[in-house]
């Protein structure tokens, strides 16, 4: 059985909770957001994409930051 999720999202939630899920696609990860929104810290939203290249994970800008 292939692995088909494409983004990992860590969060921190406002009554100090952590979540972590799987999504698969782009639009399933702004559902669950948009869903969640009101329960998040969004200073605190990491989402993670598993197919990013290498070259985009050395530059990407929020880390330079």
């Amino acid at each position: 059985m292939a692995n088909t999720c494409r983004y990992v999202v860590n969060a921190l939630g406002k009554g100090g909770e952590t979540y972590y899920t799987l999504c698969k696609d782009k639009q399933e990860l702004q559902n669950w957001i948009t869903t969640n929104q009101e329960k998040l810290i969004m200073e605190e939203l990491k989402v993670t994409d598993k197919n990013q290249t290498l070259f985009s994970k050395l530059f990407n800008l929020k880390k330079l930051y």
